[in-house]
């Protein structure tokens, strides 16, 4: 299976590829989502962000119709050194913060001086999670639903932050690279589109 991810406006032009390269497409709708089988067995599944579900007709200008984000959303992104946090309303981003901690590399070195190596590099991520943690909850205050991205526990260990026990995580997962501002920019488009999960026929 692949996973995309498809801007509203181009989801009906998606759909309409998919249907050249597949030999039609039947449409229809399950599970919360947009699904299509091509007539050589390949289908897809088009799910709306946010963890939304799709209950509309079998129409990929309805589903674009459809994406749209929620009234007051976050996005946080974080890896070691560095995060990237956002409040927005709709696709209009408000208050934000992008930030970088310097966290050392692993080092070769054996013995006491890799454990003391270690134990700073353990002490500068902490401290680089904690600082995300803190403009987290300034930026996001009481908004419940995040798109988040980066290192897994990374993210985690952010959210461990009792403040942010309210936070919800939705799909999809965004594999950034260190965030920046223009890979927040990025971010917020990314999760404002529609995933699609294409399983090509031969792959099942």
């Amino acid at each position: 299976m692949t996973a995309v991810l498809v801007p509203a406006a181009r989801l009906v032009r998606w759909v309409d590829n998919f249907s050249t390269r597949h030999g039609g497409v039947d449409l229809a709708v399950a599970d919360g989502a947009l699904t299509g089988a091509g007539a050589d067995g390949s289908t897809f599944a088009a799910r709306l962000p946010f963890a939304a579900s799709y209950d509309g007709p079998a129409d990929p200008a309805a589903l674009a119709d459809a994406v749209v984000a929620p009234a007051a959303w976050g996005v946080l992104l974080v890896r070691k050194g560095g995060f990237a946090v956002a409040r927005l309303a709709g696709d209009r981003m408000g208050e934000s913060k992008v930030g970088q901690r310097h966290v050392q590399g692993r080092t070769k070195a054996g013995g006491q001086s890799q454990q003391r190596f270690a134990r700073r590099r353990d002490n500068q991520a902490r401290q680089a999670y904690e600082a995300a943690a803190e403009h987290a909850v300034r930026i996001l205050g009481d908004v419940r639903v995040v798109v988040a991205g980066g290192d897994r526990p990374a993210v985690e260990e952010v959210l461990a932050d009792p403040r942010l026990r309210h936070v919800e995580v939705v799909e999809p997962w965004l594999p950034v690279p260190d965030p920046r501002r223009a890979v927040l920019e990025g971010a917020v488009s990314d999760a404002c589109a529609a995933r699609i999960e294409v399983v090509n026929a031969g792959e099942r």
